[in-house]
């Protein structure tokens, strides 16, 4: 017996579009790396994520004038904060904690309406895709927390520069996450080095559990349905 989805109070279900979640993410991902860096291309990073989150909300399984005041409230932040930072009014530490804030809201609104999905529909394609975006998440995440380390703390943070662009964080970040260590940068600081295990340990452990349970039992829910 399928499970119904519960009435959110508007007249209409709220859809689960994790999907939408991922590509934004993945759009971001790359932006950030191919990008230079300037005030244009931080805006517009703060903007993508904004996008992300605003899905994150509208897309949850809350009644849905929550869901449209949320998603409202999360597009005019993200809206005044792009304006700050293409401007310049807003400083490159309090710019990366920003960012930090709005990446780390997304799993948030993410993991609860996963679990609701996944009782609901068992492991369909977007819960499959919400599960990646939150990988995408934990590598963008580290990188600002990476940024802003390097920006606030005297030294710098990798050993191979005294000055690196976003894009190189983000590239170091995803090398760590997914313990592939071409070797080209590594950190020169112990709150680095911690920072570097820590990453590891997270996206190693997330693969092979979160990732992995959930690909498996879609595969299976597949294979059921094909018999």
């Amino acid at each position: 017996m399928t499970a119904v989805a519960p009435d959110t109070g508007s007249g209409r279900q709220a859809q689960y579009r994790y999907g939408a979640v991922f590509l934004i993410l993945l759009v971001l991902l790359v932006f950030e790396v191919v990008a230079p860096d300037g005030a244009w291309a931080r805006a517009i990073v703060i903007a993508l994520s904004g996008a992300a989150l605003s899905v994150t909300v509208a897309t949850s399984r809350e009644p849905g004038e929550v869901r449209r005041h949320r998603a409202l409230l999360v597009g005019a932040f993200a809206f005044l904060v792009v304006l700050a930072v293409g401007t310049g009014l807003l400083g490159l530490g309090i710019t990366f904690a920003v960012f930090a804030l709005l990446l780390a809201a997304i799993p948030v609104g993410l993991i609860g309406g996963l679990a609701r999905l996944i009782r609901e529909r068992g492991v369909t394609v977007q819960a499959v895709a919400g599960a990646l975006a939150i990988y995408l998440l934990v590598g963008l995440l580290f990188a600002a927390v990476i940024a802003f380390v390097g920006e606030v703390e005297s030294g710098s943070y990798f050993r191979q520069a005294a000055s690196v662009s976003n894009g190189v964080r983000v590239y170091y970040s995803f090398t760590v996450l997914t313990t592939t260590g071409f070797g080209d940068y590594s950190a020169a600081t112990p709150v680095g080095h911690a920072l570097a295990v820590l990453e590891m340990l997270t996206g190693q452990l997330y693969l092979v559990t979160v990732i992995g349970i959930v690909v498996g039992n879609f595969a299976g829910q597949r294979r059921s349905r094909d018999r």
